[in-house]
């Protein structure tokens, strides 16, 4: 939720004529991540969660593109969603070997 905050005040902070085009992406991404893991978590099957959680670290990759270039682009300042962009893939990943790791379920 914080990564989708810190890319909402990015998002804001673009020129006028990027409100279609790249801050709308970078919402969408944001939101993308947390809404994959929150759906996830509401699965079932443990299978269903990790696929959600692998959904979520594309979503991820997509929003640190679009970081990026809002940055070169515009010299938007993307550092504290960046730091929070790391952190949340370096989560996910732990997680989703986490979750491989466990014994299947009956």
């Amino acid at each position: 939720m914080d990564l989708s905050e810190a890319t909402y005040i990015i998002a804001r902070s673009l020129p006028p004529y990027e409100t279609y085009g790249l801050a709308q992406q970078l919402r969408r991404s944001a939101v993308s991540v947390a809404s994959n893991i929150a759906e996830g978590h509401g699965r079932i099957h443990r299978g269903d969660y990790i696929h959600h959680l692998s959904v979520s670290r594309g979503s991820l990759a997509e929003l640190q593109t679009q970081l990026q270039l809002a940055h070169r682009l515009h010299g938007i300042g993307v550092d504290p969603a960046q730091s929070l962009a790391d952190e949340v893939g370096r989560m996910l990943s732990k997680l989703i070997e986490r979750l491989r790791a466990l014994p299947p379920q009956h």
